[in-house]
């Protein structure tokens, strides 16, 4: 019975569980969101005149900044590295996805630009949880403090 309450009712929010889940959504929608970025990648020639261009920058200019938050953010986003940082090349392409892109699409055609966003967001006020570079990097910088201190 102590495993059903405690599995219903975590008693905290650091809980192992918690942090697990933090690095399967990181996994698992930063592989899904590299991906995009690869295969607009491995087309880069093909596409790159035809790419939309939302900010005025020119297509193959916004082309190059996709791929950047597709692929780069999306190696950050799954080692957990620098991972708010990362988010916001991510959340700032899937708000150009969704409101500006697809705009006039129904919403099963942005559907996932807005399942990106959310999971995004989500990760952006959690952090990337126990099981990552940032975790292991603040106590690093937490250490190094301490012992400078006293």
């Amino acid at each position: 019975m102590g495993t059903v309450i405690t599995i219903l009712f975590p008693n905290s929010i650091e809980s192992r569980r918690i942090n697990v889940a933090l690095l399967a959504l990181r996994l698992l929608f930063g592989i899904l969101f590299m991906v995009h970025g690869l295969s607009k990648l491995n087309d880069f020639s093909q596409i790159s005149s035809s790419f939309p261009d939302p900010l005025g920058i020119g297509s193959e200019a916004s082309l190059i900044l996709a791929i950047f938050s597709e692929v780069g953010c999306s190696i950050m986003l799954i080692l957990g590295l620098l991972t708010r940082l990362a988010l916001i090349p991510m959340v700032f392409t899937m708000c150009i996805a969704f409101f500006v892109i697809h705009s006039g699409d129904p919403f099963s055609a942005k559907e996932s630009a807005f399942t990106f966003l959310l999971t995004f967001m989500i990760l952006w006020i959690s952090g990337a949880g126990k099981y990552s570079l940032d975790y292991i990097i603040r106590n690093k910088i937490r250490t190094l403090v301490s012992t400078k201190k006293a």
